[in-house]
């Protein structure tokens, strides 16, 4: 399987004051999804579902696509969407007040087919800085966008390079039975908070199972709505079984709570979750190419708000915080 992907920063400029809540990916994913139905939206319509032009429009694809009819090859009967193929990754830094002429980022991460709407994000985004942002809708202005090191756009030209995708391939046939890895421990740090439920229940001690269990769906899905369609040949269930052999060393991890505002439900939506540090021990190794997979692609709920977004930490980096 091999997961195509662009990752770009915007780079924004403050017109007027801008107050944003503690979790950006609140106020800029909430106001991008009304700025992408303005632009993309031809018959203005309050669902999709009932539109004439859902299968050809941008809007339709990027924030409300259902499962297909055959996607019960999925089992996807039990959800009611899938994975949107972009995520938005809010800027850390705990500033969340920005003056005129301030300038701030966010990066954006295109997945497989949703590379080809890139420019509907960028007129959509020009559009959301003359609508606002925050609390007081603070107006704003796209200056540029960079690939990498290179710059891709600009506010001034309003020309976009091409540029190459990148991709991560992870094994469609792993031999489990010959695997003879050790034991050995990994620590993965939660940037943002990772939202996920397991038998309905949300989860606030995360066993690895249940982690492992969320990325082969997500990955899975990913592929197989905005990617080649190819089913891998994992055994699922041989995974899983496998993954409760890894154990809880070190939890670290504590309930984050934010919220946000839905326009379309009208109600303030609460969407907690972990954030933290926690160390498993077993045999983890086996599972690296989708740990790795999930450092760029995030795991939960909400990954398009950028919730989800974790790092696998490098051994020497564990034991230096253990000493520090």
């Amino acid at each position: 399987m091999v997961l195509k992907y662009q990752k770009l920063r915007f780079y924004l400029e403050a017109i007027e004051p801008i107050a944003l809540p503690p979790y950006k990916g609140s106020a800029l994913r909430g106001g991008f999804g009304v700025a992408f139905k303005k632009i993309a939206c031809v018959i203005k319509k309050n669902t999709c579902s009932e539109c004439l032009l859902k299968d050809q429009c941008a809007y339709a694809y990027v924030f409300e696509t259902s499962p297909p009819e055959g996607a019960s090859i999925l089992k996807m009967e039990k959800y009611e969407s899938i994975p949107h193929p972009f995520i938005l990754e809010p800027p850390k830094e705990n500033k969340r007040f920005y003056e005129p002429k301030e300038k701030f980022y966010f990066d954006l991460i295109l997945i497989g087919k949703g590379i080809n709407y890139l420019p509907y994000f960028i007129l959509v985004f020009s559009e959301l800085g003359q609508m606002g942002l925050g609390r007081g809708k603070g107006k704003f202005k796209l200056l540029e966008i960079w690939n990498k090191n290179m710059i891709i756009y600009t506010n001034e030209f309003k020309t976009l390079k091409k540029i190459e995708s990148e991709s991560i391939e992870i094994p469609e046939y792993i031999n489990l039975d010959e695997d003879n890895s050790e034991e050995e421990e990994v620590t993965i740090e939660f940037k943002t908070p990772v939202r996920l439920k397991y038998n309905r229940d949300l989860v606030v001690r995360l066993e690895f199972f249940i982690l492992i269990t969320n990325l082969l769906r997500r990955l899975n899905l990913l592929n197989y709505f905005h990617g080649d369609a190819r089913q891998p040949g994992w055994d699922h269930k041989q995974l899983i079984e496998l993954a409760r052999e890894v154990k809880i060393k070190n939890n670290g991890l504590r309930w984050y709570d934010w919220e946000r505002y839905s326009g379309r439900q009208k109600t303030r939506l609460k969407l907690g979750g972990l954030k933290g540090r926690i160390t498993y021990v077993g045999k983890t190794g086996r599972f690296m190419p989708w740990l790795k997979a999930g450092e760029i692609f995030h795991v939960g709920k909400a990954t398009a708000f950028g919730l989800g977004e974790y790092v696998v930490l490098p051994h020497n980096e564990k034991i230096k915080d253990r000493e520090s």
